[in-house]
């Protein structure tokens, strides 16, 4: 006959130890998950900001050349205003877009943490505690 079979309807202390192990790995692996997942999201914010800051410095150096020939016109034509005029107008509204592209690239990347704080230092908690457990 079989002597090792349970009598009572209680898990062994081994089952529940194994059980709490399967768990704290599981655990493990979702938060794993849940940071890739939080870590893919960050380095899209990234690249978007990352794109509208580009732009505000492309479109901002464009300014900054027109106004820069506004002035050469400026400073070479005694008459003859309405040339450097329209060259300095054209070129203040595309300095003022392009710093307005980078004032708002500048606010995407203050509004995130490339890392949460919160799934970092709870995915540390899990490694010391899975790695600690003699």
């Amino acid at each position: 006959m079989l002597d090792n079979i349970p009598t009572s309807g209680e898990p062994s202390v081994t089952s529940q130890v194994g059980g709490i192990m399967n768990d704290a790995q599981e655990l493990f692996r979702q938060q794993l998950a849940l940071f890739k997942a939080e870590f893919r999201d960050d380095m899209r914010k990234t690249r978007e900001a990352v794109f509208s800051l580009a732009v505000g410095v492309g479109v901002a150096f464009f300014g900054v050349l027109l106004l820069l020939f506004a002035l050469v016109y400026l400073l070479g034509l005694t008459s003859g205003l309405a040339l450097w005029a329209s060259f300095a107008i054209i070129g203040g509204i595309s300095l003022a877009i392009g710093l307005a592209r980078m004032y708002v690239g500048k606010k995407r990347f203050e509004s995130f943490h490339p890392l949460s704080d919160q799934s970092a230092q709870a995915l540390r908690e899990n490694v010391q505690w899975i790695t600690n457990r003699k």
